[in-house]
């Protein structure tokens, strides 16, 4: 396997690796973007019918205008503006390889993966947390009917629909199966519907249960799920439903394991908080930067692409000062 030099690998083409391919161009530094997945491989994920709690300008990087043709725009829209973004920026990322190993040398790092083998003077880690869904760690969760992901509603349609959860996923699934002929129970742990919910769906999904379309148990959690049936345990005793599809929207986590490879701290808090300088991004690690969503550990919903676009100038700039 050949080695290739860089100045600064890249580890993941989301929006926030994007802008810091889009940083390391302006100042000219020979840089590589991997990417295990598709390009934005988290928001082409994302359901189809999604749109953002952001309006478009919030998504922006490097001051790229986003048009959008609502104040909030849609993943399909998001998709394309990231992808011109990246094309007509002719951005070098590579898609579809995975990193396997991580080595500190005495010039910087090994990076290998199943493709290609680099030495670099830098790395940044913009690798999200979607890939990795919160199990629910009870019997049957490994049944071909359980999912932790969803992707759209037609599948659904005149089918017994267990979802899980009550965040914003929880609550977009919920509502689009129900008006796709599908019969919807939510399973809640909590007392209510999340108050992070989006708030121009919040009351949507409230009526709804209110007037018995979508059922709901609060304060309630699934205990077993068998093929056609699951348990609910629920303040009044459990209960037995029929089921067809159990959809677990319970979360999401960053790979810890990935950052260990780097020898990446984290908090000891529970939190799992990466170890990171806040004025530079910088690791524990010298010469390896964390940016985005990343950077809030287990609190997923801390950083997201409006707040964390500012990760990418900042984290040139002190490179800037330790390549010059």
């Amino acid at each position: 396997m050949n080695t290739t030099q860089k100045d600064v690998i890249i580890i993941g083409a989301g929006p926030i690796g994007i802008a810091c391919a889009l940083e390391c161009k302006k100042h000219n530094w020979d840089y590589t973007v991997i990417e295990k997945g598709a390009l934005t491989n988290s928001l082409f994920n994302y359901p189809l019918n999604m749109t953002f709690f952001s309006t478009s300008d919030k998504l922006e990087i490097d001051d790229i205008p986003f048009i959008s043709n609502n104040p909030k725009p849609t993943r399909n829209e998001a998709l394309e503006y990231y992808r011109r973004v990246t094309t007509s920026n002719k951005l070098n990322i590579n898609l579809f390889e995975n990193v396997q190993t991580f080595e500190k040398t005495a010039n910087g790092f090994t990076v290998i993966s199943d493709k290609a083998k680099y030495e670099t003077k830098k790395v940044i880690i913009a690798t999200g947390f979607y890939d990795i869904p919160n199990l629910l760690n009870i019997p049957g969760e490994d049944l071909p009917k359980v999912l932790h992901y969803y992707k759209e509603a037609h599948p659904y349609t005149l089918q017994n629909i267990a979802i899980v959860g009550a965040s914003n996923s929880s609550v977009d699934a919920a509502l689009e199966i129900y008006r796709k002929g599908g019969n919807v129970t939510m399973i809640v742990r909590s007392d209510a519907i999340g108050e992070r919910v989006k708030y121009w769906v919040r009351p949507d999904i409230i009526n709804r249960i209110e007037e018995g379309s979508i059922k709901a148990y609060f304060n309630s959690e699934i205990t077993e799920i068998e093929p056609e049936e699951i348990t609910i345990k629920t303040p009044n005793g459990n209960i037995k439903l029929p089921n067809d599809f159990v959809i677990a929207l319970t979360g999401y986590r960053p790979n810890f394991k990935f950052l260990a490879k780097a020898r990446i701290e984290l908090s000891k808090d529970g939190k799992q908080i990466p170890i990171y300088n806040a004025d530079t991004m910088e690791s524990n690690v010298k010469g390896i930067y964390l940016a985005g969503v990343i950077c809030g550990g287990l609190e997923t919903h801390k950083w997201f692409i409006e707040n964390s676009r500012i990760h990418a100038k900042t984290i040139a700039n002190h490179i800037e000062k330790s390549l010059s």
